[in-house]
């Protein structure tokens, strides 16, 4: 498998990701043969991202399965070919989804042809690479956003609460409030001595 640098550096949308995904469901649904996804070099690749292609043992089989990925990703997402190409003689069908395109193929017209061999910058995945990295990156996606409502929940959090008095503070405090008390009885004390005092002898 062929990792360039290039693959790394784009961010396919999320949305095409699960399109192919959802393609990919119907060509194995529909017995597809040797299905394999193409992400292709962005460089090289002008507009799509995505190649999907699958072989047929007979031009019914790829109809069908043409006719079914138009109507799930209708259906499902609301999504439209641009362009379909091919369906009359069914040899090789071609549905453009402009993001990514479906080769449905007869075996041997995709030998002849051979779009894998043509596209040698692409990374060739299976479905179930393909579906592995995208659960992978769905974690990671999900991790970062669980870190990022961490941060903000502790920011909050420390916004919110004053800053503890420290113990030595608080002991002061305790020391100063029990020395004012003392004064005030002692003062209290004097007072009533004074009083005394100053009454005269009966």
């Amino acid at each position: 498998m062929t990792n360039s640098p290039a693959h790394k550096q784009t961010r396919i949308p999320r949305e095409t990701q699960v399109l192919v995904q959802a393609a990919v469901a119907v060509c194995e649904e529909k017995k597809g043969q040797d299905t394999r996804i193409l992400e292709l070099d962005p460089v090289d690749s002008s507009l799509s991202d995505f190649f999907l292609v699958t072989s047929a043992t007979n031009e019914r089989q790829a109809v069908a399965i043409a006719d079914e990925i138009e109507l799930r990703l209708k259906r499902e997402f609301g999504a439209y070919a641009n362009s379909v190409e091919g369906r009359r003689n069914g040899e090789w069908i071609l549905l453009d989804y402009v993001d990514f395109v479906v080769h449905v193929f007869l075996a041997e017209r995709r030998a002849f042809y051979d779009i894998e061999r043509l596209r040698k910058s692409a990374r060739p995945l299976t479905p179930a690479e393909f579906d592995a990295e995208l659960k992978a990156e769905l974690a990671e996606k999900t991790r970062a956003a669980r870190k990022k409502a961490a941060a903000k929940t502790v920011a909050k959090k420390a916004v919110k609460k004053p800053a503890k008095k420290s113990t030595a503070t608080k002991s002061l405090h305790a020391r100063k409030t029990v020395s004012k008390k003392t004064q005030a009885k002692r003062s209290t004390a004097k007072k009533s001595v004074t009083k005394k005092a100053a009454k005269p002898a009966k």
